[in-house]
This record gives structure tokens, sequence and C-alpha cells, in this order.
């Protein structure tokens, strides 16, 4: 899974990146030092693993993975290929997810690409040459479907779907943010829309804003609310710091300022989220470690993750819930207190699910 980091020039999304992946992409205070998109592929934290490695004396910690994208700083008309903004545009339509860096802090030392902090205006700078660039694709839809609505009747509901799309798109609003049911969101999937991918807004604050909520950060929160989106507040400057210390070191530095986690971590923890994504586990001698399916996965295509011929041969998969198997301390009490279960093919998988697959080919 990809997850696009995107923002205005100089709002702190590079510095983000590198603190993500320590990957070492190029920051400068000038708008696009980042030309070509960095990729940096993260571990999401997951403290279960390190809890299980201790319980199972395990070898080998392995954290499920998500991908991040740094792309190239927007600027206005983007969409009709001002700045690098077609490149920006198809570097964002490969991502499956959009994390939005938004500058909430006054600094006359960093240049802000329209003179002045305002982070409203920044995210409807993005989102504009979003759906500017999304109409354009309706448009030829719209126009193709009505050229095969003649020879064959299906295509009248597809033209009527993506005028709809395209009122909506014209009324200056995301594609996500309009109702559609399952077979509409089926027929429109192979036309990429970007506005149709979840976005996670990252409020980038001050060091003296930390752990509290400025006007700024106030105005983002309710702007994602009404869209149904989240928000992550974080320092850049600081998190860049954090991520180049460990261990204990790193722990006081946080409790220094008052926090439990990194807003790294949020942030990471908040994408594999965003992308509907959650982790079932596996734990023994040689190895624990999570394996990232989508919600609402059944237990075969689950079994598919670690082998396809878990999936073909699928029987059954022995399961415990992490929280019962460490209230109990050990496997075999959490067996003995009737808590280890076999499901079927039927079977919804859960948020930490402890699993040995059982399979014959």
């Amino acid at each position: 899974m990809k997850i696009g980091i995107v923002g205005l020039p100089n709002v702190g999304k590079s510095t983000l990146f590198n603190s993500i992946t320590n990957a070492g992409a190029e920051c400068a205070n000038y708008p696009f030092c980042t030309i070509e998109p960095n990729v940096g592929v993260v571990p999401v934290p997951d403290e279960r693993l390190d809890v299980l490695g201790k319980m199972y004396e395990t070898e080998k910690i392995t954290h499920a993975i998500i991908e991040f994208v740094d792309i190239a700083g927007l600027v206005k008309g983007a969409s009709k290929g001002e700045g690098l903004g077609n490149k920006f545009l198809s570097h964002i339509r490969e991502t499956d997810s959009i994390v939005e860096v938004v500058r909430c802090f006054d600094d006359s030392n960093i240049v802000h690409v329209d003179g002045s902090v305002d982070p409203i205006r920044d995210i409807e700078t993005i989102n504009l040459e979003l759906v500017l660039a999304d109409l354009e694709t309706v448009n030829k839809r719209i126009e193709r479907a009505a050229k095969l609505a003649k020879g064959d009747k299906k295509y009248y509901a597809e033209e009527d779907l993506f005028k709809k799309i395209r009122d909506h798109l014209e009324a200056g609003k995301p594609a996500r943010t309009l109702e559609l049911n399952d077979d509409e969101k089926e027929i429109i999937k192979d036309a990429f829309l970007l506005t149709m991918k979840p976005i996670l807004y990252v409020a980038n604050v001050s060091e003296a804003d930390i752990g509290k909520e400025n006007e700024y950060v106030a105005k983002v929160k309710e702007y994602a609310k009404a869209e149904g989106s989240e928000v992550v507040q974080l320092c850049v400057k600081i998190e860049e710091e954090l991520s180049s210390i460990e261990g204990d070191e790193k722990q006081e530095m946080l409790e220094a300022m008052g926090l439990d986690e990194s807003g790294l971590d949020k942030v990471i923890k908040a994408s594999y989220d965003l992308l509907g994504l959650m982790s079932f586990l596996t734990a023994g001698k040689k190895e624990v470690r999570a394996w990232t399916i989508k919600k609402g996965t059944k237990a075969p295509q689950a079994a598919g993750k670690i082998h396809t011929d878990f999936e073909r041969g699928f029987i059954k998969a022995e399961i415990v819930s992490y929280d019962d198997l460490v209230r109990l301390g050990s496997y075999q009490k959490a067996k003995e207190a009737g808590l280890v279960r076999l499901e079927g093919k039927d079977y919804v998988m859960q948020n930490g699910d402890i699993v040995e697959f059982k399979f014959n080919v």
C-alpha cells in the first residue's frame, strides 16, 4: 500500500518524510527541491509484537509495513501543468491514500509560497488542483459513456453517475465526500479519481505549540471534520530529532514534552487505519510477525497472505485473541480456559487474532 505525502512547498513535507523513513530526501528552503518522488518502506508500530516476542523468546520480530512516497510540492495551476504539476498528479495517482502536510505556525525565516500562513487556503489550493484534474477525467468518461450507450444501454447509468460526480466536483467538493453505493464505487474504480483517495491532514506546529491546539490547528480540525477526515498534530522539527534517537533516550525526550508516543507513530498508525487495514499475528520461537489484511477479510484469504497453498488447502484456523493470550500468560493456559478456538472458511478475521492455519494441499 502506497501513501503519498503532499503539501505546498516549504510546509515541512520532506522533513516529515525524512523523519518517517530516514531515507534522506533533500530538504531546502525553496520550492521543488523534491522533484522525483522519494519512496520509503517503514514498519507499522505495534507494541504487541514486543510483548509476544518476550513471551515466546522469539528469534525474530517482523512488523507489518507501509510505503510512503514524498511527492513534489504543488502550486496553483498544477492541473494545467504549472510548476511540476503534471509530475505531481501522475505520482499521486499511483498512491492509495494521501497524507497532506499543512503549515500551522508562523516563522518569518521560512518562506511561504503564498506570502502568508493560512492552512485552509493551503488545503483548498491542493484540493482545487485535484478537483480540476478529476473534472478533466470525469468529462472524458461522460463523453465515452455517451458514445458507448448508443450500442449498449447499460452505459446510460455510467453516464448519469459521472454527471453526478461532475456536478459534485464543480461545486468544489472532493469525490470522496459524495455518497456512493458499492455498485457505483465499482463503476468508477478504473477512473482512478484523485479526490476519491482517503486523506489524513498533518498539522505541522512549532515547538512552542507541542501538546497545544493553536488557532491554525483548530481551523484544520474543523475543516477535516466537515469532510469526515482525520488530523494528526505534530512538530516536524522535533520529529526529525526524535527519529535520530532510540530506546530510553527517546522515551525520556517524549516524557519531557508530555507525549506518550511520537507524532510519527501516530501518522503511521493513522495512515494504516486510513486504508482500512489491520494486522493478524503469528507467534512462535522462530518468529513473531504481523500480517497486513483489509478489515473484513475472511480466514482463507488471510491464510493466503502467508502462502497461496494455505488458502488453496485451507481447513481451519486455530485462533486465540491477543488480549486473552496476554491476560492468561501462555497459549496452553488460554487453551485450558477454552479461549483457543477453531474457525472455518466464513470466519471474518479480527485485529490482533493470533493464528495457526490448518491446511492440506
